[in-house]
């Protein structure tokens, strides 16, 4: 995707990929490959956020990393997750209500982004443990122990149940209920009809998978890249045809 939009925009540089194994060492492999920008996956993005010389926007909030940039001598930190994410759910309305299942840093950018746009969010994971940082953020939060039904307006889910085996990420029975008294729902896991998203059919919903919030994050990050010197529109319209072709 951003190698056809450098290419299509006559800019001089290539996107590619490396191997790091060690994340402390993230900024370090930054500044030896003398590179101006980059992504930063699973299982990087927190050393990211604590490395750089400083972290901007949400990601503050969020306290992971997903876009490096080089300006100067300093290396900034960004997280276009949530933003990207946003922007796919865009045809979404009237999200006063969401729950969020799973716990995990995908959850963390969506929770975030979600707020800051007027939602109330509720976290749902399986244990309590790893609800502590939603908990001290301001969140709802409960565990499969102690959850008690309400009607969310959005259900999204960003654990990996449905990604190689056919489950869904809570007891279906429970899982249908929510479903049957909401209007969306939204599954981070892309190019599959997952078992989730299977079940927001039979119940009637309006529902995404990830593949545009995996486009959204990469279209704002190449911005960032370039200063966000170009128009989003741009941008996307080429990455499109890029992502079209390798999900074919």
């Amino acid at each position: 995707m951003h190698n056809r939009v450098l290419q299509n925009f006559n800019l001089d540089a290539c996107y590619g990929k490396t191997l790091l194994k060690d994340g402390t060492k993230i900024i370090d492999k930054f500044k030896s490959l003398k590179l101006s920008g980059a992504n930063v996956t699973v299982p990087h993005k927190e050393y990211a956020f604590k490395l750089c010389n400083e972290a901007k926007g949400i990601a503050c909030d969020i306290k992971a990393v997903n876009t490096l940039v080089k300006d100067g001598d300093k290396v900034y930190g960004y997280n276009t997750d949530a933003i990207g994410f946003y922007e796919s759910i865009s045809s979404f309305k009237n999200l006063k209500h969401v729950l969020i299942l799973g716990a995990g840093g995908t959850a963390k950018a969506i929770a975030f982004i979600l707020r800051k746009n007027g939602a109330e969010v509720t976290i749902l994971n399986r244990s309590a443990k790893r609800l502590d940082f939603f908990q001290k953020s301001g969140f709802k939060t409960s565990s499969w122990d102690n959850f008690k039904t309400y009607r969310y307006d959005l259900i999204i889910n960003t654990t990996t149940a449905g990604l190689n085996e056919s489950i869904l990420p809570l007891e279906k029975e429970l899982l249908s209920s929510l479903m049957q008294n909401s209007s969306y729902a939204f599954d981070v896991i892309y190019g599959k009809e997952t078992p989730f998203l299977k079940l927001a059919k039979e119940s009637s919903l309006i529902y995404k998978d990830g593949s545009d919030m995996l486009l959204y994050q990469a279209v704002f990050a190449f911005n960032l890249f370039y200063n966000n010197r170009f128009k989003t529109e741009d941008i996307e319209k080429e990455m499109r045809k890029a992502f079209n072709l390798a999900y074919i």
